[in-house]
């Protein structure tokens, strides 16, 4: 018989098991991290009126368990492991077991609530495990050609040189693959035409944005803001005003729109005048430049609401 007042599921995940909790009740069970044991723990919360299923992202050992349990139609709520820290610290608990950490999460769900958010769909976790990859590669990339300017020997440069050759094959091949499930979309597609419109993102940019943010389009401006890592926190005490810094968000993201912000300030006429105002104030390069990408962000995110693509203002 399925109990009828809501309850919120803390699950702790290991690369073997499964440590879970409901809040409130603090009924426990272990199952294991794998198929057999996802479906033992989808019956076990069956007879539950879920409000969510609150769990911290753990990499790869998470994946999995997500997609099960997204198909059964479960309420995920996914929280960043920092979060979840601080909350036990600042409840008093300080020890960490798995069993702890899971009775933990329960809680925090249960109080504040986490926001529940579908997955991905397969096509995008397809996409964003290429554009990791791509990015990998580019980060091995710029270390191979920093070694290269200080080698010697003439067996270790052609050595270097093949691994540049290999690392440009392996990222043309990636990029064409990534473009060809964008295209294979027509959702993604029009939405990839809609982020390229704007001066100064291109089409490798557009499917890093919506790789990194698919909610791009459904979002308020502040929200978006915030979700990036690119709205200022106010740093204020009694009469004491501190300095705004931007913090957390999505850092991924934040390295997609850095460049792109950078052409903006130079062939986007509004995001230009903004960069040049700001720095007129005395605002230093980079604060200017985190305005721009802010201001980057939320014009995509409202020409993706509309669904329309950029156009030049008519002065």
């Amino acid at each position: 018989m399925e109990h009828s007042t809501p309850v919120t599921a803390g699950i702790d995940i290991g690369k073997d098991h499964l440590d879970a909790c409901l809040h409130p009740g603090g009924s426990e069970r272990r199952f294991t991290n794998d198929a057999r044991g996802h479906r033992a723990l989808i019956a076990w919360l069956a007879p539950h009126t879920l409000a969510r299923v609150v769990y911290e992202a753990t990499g790869a050992y998470h994946r999995a368990f997500e997609r099960t349990l997204a198909q059964a139609g479960l309420p995920l709520a996914k929280v960043n492991p920092r979060q979840a820290r601080r909350f036990a610290e600042a409840t008093g608990r300080l020890a960490k077991t798995d069993r702890c950490d899971a009775a933990m999460l329960a809680r925090l769900g249960a109080l504040l609530e986490p926001p529940v958010r579908s997955l991905p769909t397969p096509l995008l976790g397809t996409m964003r495990e290429l554009h990791g990859a791509r990015q990998a590669l580019i980060k091995d990339r710029t270390a191979a050609l920093n070694r290269q300017k200080t080698l010697t020997a003439a067996l270790l440069k052609r050595q270097a040189l093949q691994r540049l050759r290999q690392i440009e094959a392996q990222l043309a091949a990636i990029e064409a693959e990534l473009d060809a499930l964008c295209g294979a979309d027509p959702d993604l597609d029009r939405r990839r035409t809609i982020l390229a419109s704007i001066p100064g993102i291109g089409v490798a940019t557009a499917v890093a944005l919506l790789i990194e943010m698919p909610e791009l389009g459904s979002l308020e401006p502040g929200p978006a803001a915030s979700l990036a890592g690119l709205a200022p926190m106010a740093r204020d005490s009694g009469r004491s005003q501190g300095r705004r810094f931007i913090r957390g968000g999505r850092a991924s993201l934040r390295q997609a729109l850095y460049m792109p912000a950078l052409v903006a300030t130079r062939f986007n006429s509004d995001l230009r005048a903004k960069y040049q105002a700001l720095r007129a104030a005395g605002k230093p390069p980079k604060l200017a430049l985190t305005a721009v990408m802010r201001k980057l962000l939320l014009l995509a995110n409202a020409l993706l609401r509309d669904g329309r693509t950029w156009q030049q203002k008519v002065a």
